[in-house]
């Protein structure tokens, strides 16, 4: 469980380097099939049996569950209609959904247009004619309606972009992850190993490779797993990918080969196909590239690491054309969960996924996973190989639409490509990740506009100086200010990311980061943001050196025979005492509504309620950093100066 618009891409990069090496490798995505039998009017009937034996004679049930066994046959009458019309498949719904007369409207749909239709944000949004983009969106928060009577009764671990994430993020222990896969199935277990047994049956497969990006897919790929072993006892599983990568580096409980034979780290390139030509009988155990495997003793299991250091990655230049064959494109989705134009580039459509570079040319923040391999072994393609495959994608998929998957694209390659761009008269809409740095100059913002680029997302993180000096960022407000308001004056979106809860902030430091934010979206600078909690990580250089950042760590290091699962977020002592759980309800609050467009002339303290009281606010911040650029970029009208 991921997403729902498009398929995560590292299988599609895997299928085509094993097949440019001529191994018979096929794709597939069990779990965007598995939302599409779910809903679906049989799913649903499933649904709604399980809930009628779960809670028939009891008043233990969630406002959700309730309204469904109510609505139930117009839920099932309207459902596959829904789910239609969302994959692209029936537009012509588009009138009836959007007179909220096609299907039922459940708790969650109601709280989230009640605001809404107070302030006419829907018409202000979509118009009196925007009828395709007003039914998506209600036939979005419908789907969220069913999540919920999912989560609420038949499966607590279900969520339409993650399954069981709890169970398995930073777990050391691997214990409440195994009880939960060897537990009886749920409903959504079920109909996940029954789209096991099907694929195995059409493919008959010697391998079986299982690409696991989060902690919300572990659970479920377990699952898949433990059916594979039932099934086809002798098919080898491999497991890797971003989970494995960043929690599993300290593996040592043998438990998980119970369901998977190999678990390598980093690129998967190169040790997949090792594992291959091992498999084959071709190469020893020995020649196989940072990849975990049991090892049975003689008084008990263990876990070993076999990394042959005379085998190499494989550069991102040879690495071949990534390809979508076999993954069920139909069935993708395009859902509208958010009224902000920017922030359903993730959700809306689907785009061909495609990377500039390996690794971060950057490569020093002090929060991020710079000691591990995606991030700081750095190598770019070169221009017109990745036209190349860019083009090759449009044709094999009739999309030209494009999301670059780079930790941040380099503005000089940036540059080369859009020049290539409109030096091969291409028509591509593409946007990816960037820093805000100095280089992207107005020019160049134009040009990548003139050359397809619709959107931009980066990391302002903390809207403090002191802050971004700290995790050594590399970049400052002022600048950040510019670069954004470049961007957008060239007609290009702009995402930032953004963090609360670094090491040392304070109460007032949020507070200002808020008013920043604030002022960022009213004078046109961002179209969206998203906070994330700071997390200390194993792999980053605030883990590795708290004392630097004023922290101490409190996870304990891992004991001498003790069996380590999953490492990754480090539980830490934060000297400052700031509640920022408490700061972050605010700040998710106020992100939405501006987001919206609401609320961007209130005063930010208002937002927090009574945790902010003693704080200040300046008001002067964005407009002083873009006067600074006016012999470039047109300047806007904030606030006048004031402390409040």
């Amino acid at each position: 469980m991921t997403q729902l618009n498009a398929p995560y891409p590292a299988t599609a990069y895997l299928t085509g380097y094993l097949r440019k090496i001529g191994i018979d490798a096929k794709q597939y995505d069990p779990a965007i099939e598995l939302v599409c039998r779910l809903f679906s009017r049989a799913g649903l009937s499933r649904v709604r049996g399980v809930l009628r034996d779960t809670f028939c004679g009891t008043k233990s049930v969630s406002g959700s569950v309730e309204f469904f066994l109510e609505h139930a046959d117009r839920y099932l009458g309207s459902v596959d209609g829904v789910v239609r019309f969302l994959q692209g498949r029936d537009p012509s719904l588009a009138v009836r959904i959007a007179s909220r007369r096609f299907f039922p409207e459940g708790p969650r749909f109601k709280r989230a247009l009640a605001e809404l239709e107070r302030g006419d944000y829907l018409d202000f949004a979509f118009g009196t004619i925007g009828a395709q983009d007003r039914a998506k969106y209600f036939a979005s928060l419908f789907l969220d309606d069913l999540a919920d009577v999912v989560r609420e009764g038949v499966d607590s671990r279900f969520a339409l972009s993650r399954y069981g994430e709890k169970l398995a993020a930073s777990r050391r222990s691997f214990d409440p992850l195994l009880a939960a896969v060897e537990a009886a199935p749920t409903l959504v277990d079920t109909i996940l190993e029954e789209i096991t047994a099907e694929l195995l049956r059409e493919h008959e497969p010697q391998v079986v490779g299982l690409s696991v990006p989060f902690p919300g897919n572990v659970y479920g790929a377990l699952r898949i797993a433990k059916t594979l072993k039932r099934l086809a006892p002798a098919a080898k599983v491999v497991l890797g990918g971003g989970y494995a990568n960043t929690e599993l580096r300290s593996l040592t409980d043998a438990r998980i080969f119970d369901f998977v034979d190999f678990i390598p780290l980093d690129d998967g390139e190169k040790p997949m196909e090792l594992i291959l030509r091992h498999i084959a009988g071709e190469i020893s155990r020995e020649k196989l590239l940072r990849t975990f495997v049991r090892d049975d003793g003689e008084k008990e299991e263990s876990v070993r690491f076999i990394s042959d250091a005379s085998a190499h990655d494989v550069p991102l230049r040879d690495a071949g054309t990534p390809t979508y064959d076999g993954l069920p494109l139909e069935k993708y989705m395009s859902v509208l969960e958010m009224l902000n134009p920017m922030h359903r580039l993730w959700s809306d459509a689907r785009w061909n996924k495609v990377t500039f570079a390996h690794g971060c040319y950057w490569k020093k923040c002090s929060f991020c996973d710079v000691s591990l391999d995606y991030i700081g072994r750095y190598g770019a393609a070169p221009v017109d190989l990745i036209l190349d495959r860019m083009e090759a994608l449009a044709r094999e998929t009739g999309q030209t639409g494009f999301h670059f998957v780079d930790e941040a694209a380099p503005p000089a390659l940036l540059m080369a490509l859009s020049e290539r761009i409109l030096e091969r008269d291409l028509s591509f809409s593409w946007w990816g990740n960037l820093r805000f740095e100095k280089a992207f100059t107005p020019e160049l913002a134009r040009l990548m506009a003139r050359a397809g680029c619709i959107a931009v997302t980066g990391g302002l993180e903390v809207a403090s100086d002191r802050l971004l000096k700290l995790m050594n960022k590399g970049v400052s407000i002022e600048q950040v200010a510019r670069v954004a308001k470049a961007f957008n004056d060239a007609g290009i979106l702009v995402h930032a990311y953004l963090m609360y809860g670094f090491p040392t902030q304070t109460e007032q430091e949020t507070v200002d980061t808020l008013e920043v934010v604030r002022q960022l979206f009213e004078s046109g600078c961002v179209d969206s943001a998203y906070w994330h909690r700071f997390s200390a990580t194993a792999h980053a250089p605030i883990g590795r050196e708290p004392g630097k950042f004023g922290i101490r760590i409190l996870t304990r290091k891992p004991a001498s025979g003790e069996r380590v699962f999953a490492v990754n977020d480090l539980e830490f002592e934060d000297p400052t005492g700031c509640d920022h759980d408490a700061l972050g309800k605010g700040l998710k609050r106020a992100l939405y509504n501006y987001m919206h467009g609401i609320g961007l002339g209130e005063d930010v303290r208002a937002w927090f309620s009574k945790h902010a009281p003693k704080t200040t606010v300046s008001r002067n911040c964005i407009r002083r950093a873009l006067s600074l650029a006016q012999s470039e970029i047109d300047g806007v009208e904030l606030s006048p100066h004031r402390r409040v």
